[in-house]
């Protein structure tokens, strides 16, 4: 039995997940985090907790602030599985972004990646493997108008991906990601109708996915064999 941290874990994919793991019986223990909505957090956990006999740890906090997930390791103890699904988003041009809202971007959808790695990864190491799933995005891979700092943010989280499992490789440690499309989600909320209905116009898939389906992908990365690593994996219906 394994121990995972699930960042983000309040709302959308990150409490699906949460709830998916719970329901596998492949961990004994789940730790959850988010940023802001303690509320949603503890609805989470009490998820979880009905969901499958195990520990279920949770903590609202920033990730993007080093001192305090290396605090979140102190109290809850080692992980061998780390998901990183904490993100925010920005949507209007560029020139209309204040410099605070790319810095929180760039600390929230990235900084956080290097601090939960830098806290956790020497555990997995110590301990002979370990797996570590990034939530990504196809705009990560192709771009979006009026998202920029997202896009540039998750084209980072690819790259983290990809180099950071060269480096754990020989320590068995798998480094992959997640690229998903549109999903119904609280972050697409600012969509209108029409606009929900455009894109799903154009997937070929014909539908846009759920946070449970993403949360199933996500288990299935996590199962893959060791020689699956370093891998971008878009779950998009086809649409980029």
């Amino acid at each position: 039995m394994s121990a995972i941290l699930i960042t983000g874990a309040s709302h959308g994919v990150g409490r699906a997940f949460a709830v998916a793991c719970a329901q596998s019986g492949r961990f004994s223990k789940i730790i959850l985090n988010s940023g802001s909505d303690k509320a949603a957090l503890e609805d989470t956990a009490r998820r979880v907790s009905a969901a499958g006999d195990l520990v279920c740890a949770f903590d609202a906090g920033d990730v993007s602030d080093l001192a305090y997930v290396r605090g979140l390791r102190e109290r809850f103890g080692p992980v061998d599985t780390l998901v990183n699904n904490a993100a925010v988003s920005y949507v209007g041009l560029l020139t209309d972004m204040a410099p605070e809202d790319w810095d929180r971007v760039m600390r929230v959808n990235v900084t956080a990646l290097y601090n939960t790695c830098h806290t956790y990864v020497p555990d997995m190491i110590r301990a002979g493997g370990g797996r570590i799933l990034n939530v990504s995005s196809v705009w990560g891979l192709a771009g979006a108008s009026c998202e920029v700092a997202y896009s540039a943010s998750k084209g980072a989280v690819n790259a983290f991906t990809k180099a950071l499992a060269k480096e754990l490789a020989p320590s068995h440690i798998r480094v992959n990601a997640i690229a998903p499309g549109i999903l119904d989600t609280r972050m697409n909320a600012h969509l209108s109708e029409n606009e929900t209905a455009e894109i799903r116009d154009q997937i070929p898939a014909g539908y846009i996915a759920s946070p449970e389906e993403a949360a199933q992908a996500m288990l299935r990365l996590l199962e893959m064999p060791e020689y699956f690593n370093g891998e971008i994996v878009r779950f998009d219906g086809c649409w980029i």
